[in-house]
């Protein structure tokens, strides 16, 4: 099993596949290699991005809220109606600050959004709906996206780590972007579901990523590859590294070793 982050991983800075992706695909589909993505992203955003070819990529969205494979989906544990209340409320005190509520069926942006942010939520969530008031939605609620551009990672995450983080996964997936999830809830938790479901040891997993959302992806793998642009921490974890995403760095680990290997 080989698995991807997309961003600041398999896509490049301007948001694009590696030209060699299907080439690379299929060299693994020849070696038996099923290959996962693993994303903050929401599901259907991440199936446009590979509709264009035919494959039989896993997906694993929201952080690992939900998992979809050979067809079959899980939600993993989905947020209480309460507590993604009480977040909402403690976000909205934070100035600046914006947040896309995360649903099985969609991503729900409040009507008064500016125009900033909107465009910057739309690179990942393709399939969202404008709401008047985000605690009226009715839906699994898998993640909670919490955007701001000016002090995220300086004020808003230690704060919201400080009063939640007995009661959710917390975790930053770029300098703009933090992701709350339901506790226990993460990609390397999805990840080993795979693990058992498929009969794959961690040993015969890669696995590559560049943010903390990742972090616990790369534990749950035995050759872990942090990127070149990667959060010093994740560089910290992973036991290997390649190049950029802007250098092809993940095709060229996955071509290295699966030439490696005849």
């Amino acid at each position: 099993m080989i698995i991807s982050d997309m961003d600041g991983t398999l896509l490049d800075t301007s948001k694009k596949l590696p030209s060699d992706f299907f080439e690379v695909y299929q060299l693994m589909e020849a070696k038996g290699v099923q290959f996962v993505v693993a994303s903050g992203r929401q599901y259907y955003t991440l199936v446009e991005e590979f509709a264009h070819l035919q494959h039989n990529i896993a997906f694993i969205a929201e952080n690992g809220g939900f998992i979809k494979q050979n067809g079959h989906e899980l939600v993993m544990n989905p947020m209480k109606a309460i507590d993604a209340k009480k977040l909402i409320e403690a976000i909205r005190e934070s100035k600046g600050s914006n947040v896309v509520l995360c649903g099985k069926n969609g991503a729900y942006i409040e009507d008064d959004s500016s125009d900033d942010f909107m465009n910057e939520m739309r690179k990942y969530y393709v399939k969202h709906e404008v709401v008047s008031d985000l605690l009226l939605v009715e839906d699994d609620i898998l993640k909670i996206a919490v955007n701001n551009f000016d002090d995220l990672e300086e004020s808003i995450y230690p704060n919201l780590k400080n009063h939640f983080e007995k009661q959710f996964q917390i975790s930053t997936s770029s300098p703009i972007w933090l992701d709350i999830m339901p506790q226990g809830i993460n990609k390397g938790k999805a990840i080993q579901l795979l693990q058992k479901q498929m009969h794959i040891q961690p040993d015969e997993c890669m696995a590559f990523g560049d943010y903390l959302n990742d972090f616990e992806m790369l534990e749950s793998v035995g050759h872990s590859y942090a990127m070149a642009n990667a959060h010093a921490d994740i560089k910290k974890v992973a036991k290997y590294s390649t190049d950029s995403n802007d250098d092809n760095g993940v095709m060229n680990a996955i071509r290295k070793q699966l030439t490696a290997n005849g």
